[in-house]
């Protein structure tokens, strides 16, 4: 979900030639998520392979890395950990996916292809197995990925603030609460779109928001732009308080700061706001990674792609190569300070 901000951004085009060299945490349960509900066959239901397994991540997390390997990028993945107690969106969604789950199944009874790609979408869910898969690969390619303590984009801000990667990578602006200085959006979904609903298609380019930029233009401190995300809404107190949107709640924060947040009709069921503000400001975070680039695991990699989950050999082999050589403008001798 995230919080709703988009209006009070102005993001920057950007191209992968403008991240030739530079590291990016990459939120890893944000992308999977789109991974699962994009990545279908004509029918709207996911990849499989024969034992009726899904593997549009697979896919997804093979494919779009092997592009930003190509590209000159160097991504690392960051998993979710354990959520805070307070994160009451998970109920949210929950609701979501079981009412999406039981209109799925009327409209499979009335043979609606329309409504069972849409509701086939709206009820997918990212199992464990999944997260296994996608650390496997990961690591039989040779790509690090980090296991974060708690929400996988927090573990990402607080990366770019220790200057131990240039971005995070999410759909989400939260990322720009948890104290992102760079925040790039549609980089792995970069291309043509559908819009939900419609036979109509856009086309999706990579986007960088700078958090110092927005702070300037709304002359924002951290905790009140912070404020300003609880005033809409956050994972945390999901909806915001009624009748606020961007725009007044930017209003409000210019006019009372964040005392703002004092005189607010605050739902019983949510945090406190203080520590809404204070899991934004310090979140949980782990050193414990390395973010060295390997040689992939070829043979191993070919097990796992081609004979347990019935990928193309020739795709994956093609593939595998992008991995092995390193990015495209590299020259030879370049190679041993990528890997």
């Amino acid at each position: 979900m995230g919080v709703q901000i988009k209006k009070l951004i102005n993001p920057e085009p950007i191209s992968f030639r403008m991240l030739e060299g530079k590291k990016l945490a990459i939120d890893t349960f944000n992308i999977l998520y789109q991974f699962i509900t994009t990545i279908r066959q004509r029918d709207g239901t996911p990849l499989m392979n024969q034992e009726g397994k899904i593997t549009s991540h697979v896919s997804g997390l093979f494919y779009r890395t092997a592009k930003l390997i190509e590209n000159g990028i160097r991504p690392c993945f960051v998993f979710d950990g354990k959520p805070p107690e307070f994160k009451l969106i998970r109920k949210e969604r929950e609701k979501k996916k079981k009412r999406a789950e039981k209109k799925l199944e009327e409209a499979k009874k009335r043979g609606d292809p329309f409504k069972i790609q849409i509701f086939s979408k709206q009820s997918a869910r990212l199992h464990s197995y999944m997260i296994d898969d996608s650390k496997r690969l990961l690591t039989l390619l040779g790509i690090p990925w980090i296991q974060a303590p708690s929400e996988g984009e927090a573990q990402a801000a607080v990366m770019t603030k220790n200057n131990e990667v240039w971005a995070t990578v999410s759909q989400d602006f939260d990322a720009l609460l948890f104290g992102s200085l760079n925040l790039i959006r549609n980089l792995t979904v970069s291309g043509k779109r559908k819009l939900p609903k419609k036979n109509m298609y856009v086309t999706v380019s990579p986007e960088l928001i700078k958090l110092n930029q927005i702070k300037s233009a709304l002359n924002f401190s951290q905790e009140e732009l912070i404020a300003l995300g609880i005033l809409v809404g956050t994972d945390f107190n999901p909806g915001g308080i009624h009748g606020i949107g961007p725009i007044k709640a930017r209003d409000l924060i210019k006019k009372k700061g964040i005392e703002a947040l004092e005189e607010i009709e605050w739902k019983e069921e949510w945090p406190e706001v203080k520590t809404i503000m204070n899991f934004f400001l310090n979140p949980p975070y782990t050193k414990n990674f390395n973010l060295k680039l390997k040689k992939p695991e070829v043979d191993k990699v070919n097990e796992f792609l081609i004979e347990e989950n019935d990928f193309s050999e020739n795709r994956v082999t093609k593939t595998l190569n992008i991995f092995e050589r390193g990015p495209k403008n590299d020259k030879q001798e370049g190679l041993s300070t990528w890997f």
